[in-house]
């Protein structure tokens, strides 16, 4: 099996807990990606880097979670850097408060960043999570480089503790043998 065709769990690691800075890195197996993060707005300290930081803790004081302002239609991407045949995303929904927000969320996974990104196909609505709790989204091998949590048609804070994606990188198309 080469490099293109192993199945990998990928969760983020931060290279820098900053507002400023966006770079993270993905790690693959025992190799390491760049991707980057960003979210419609930030309350807070609530930085969107806080949903890849490895660490499932869901009160709001503990520092994990990340929170955007009441955006209308607020949401939150995930830049893989390359395609991946996602299988799953994982969501941790904040647990001292608030888990309704979340309510009638969708992920949207694909290559383009139209409408920043959540014109892409639909994976899944989130009917609910309840609080403090981890649930698992099948993706079933849809194909992107951007993966967008977002809450479309309504006001709203958008709050998230943890996302973990898994799935296997894609060869690049048009690559030189």
């Amino acid at each position: 099996i080469n490099d293109f065709e192993q199945t990998v769990t990928f969760k983020v690691q931060l290279n820098m807990m900053t507002a400023s800075s966006l770079a993270t890195n993905l790690v693959r197996s025992t190799h390491v990606i760049s991707g980057n993060v960003i979210q419609s707005s930030v309350f807070g300290n609530g930085v969107p880097e806080r949903a890849i930081d490895g660490n499932r803790a869901s009160d709001w004081a503990e520092g994990s979670c990340t929170h955007t302002n009441n955006d209308l239609k607020p949401w939150w991407r995930l830049d893989l850097l390359n395609t991946y045949q996602i299988n799953s995303v994982t969501i941790t929904n904040r647990g001292d408060c608030c888990p309704e927000r979340i309510n009638g969320a969708e992920i949207r996974i694909g290559d383009s960043l139209n409408d920043n990104g959540n014109g892409n196909p639909r994976c899944a609505v989130i009917s609910s999570i309840a609080a403090g709790t981890t649930q698992t989204f099948a993706c079933n091998a849809m194909e992107g480089r951007y993966v967008n949590i977002v809450i479309p048609g309504r006001r709203q804070y958008l709050t998230l503790c943890e996302v973990e994606v898994n799935g296997q990188l894609l060869p690049r198309k048009n690559q030189w043998c």
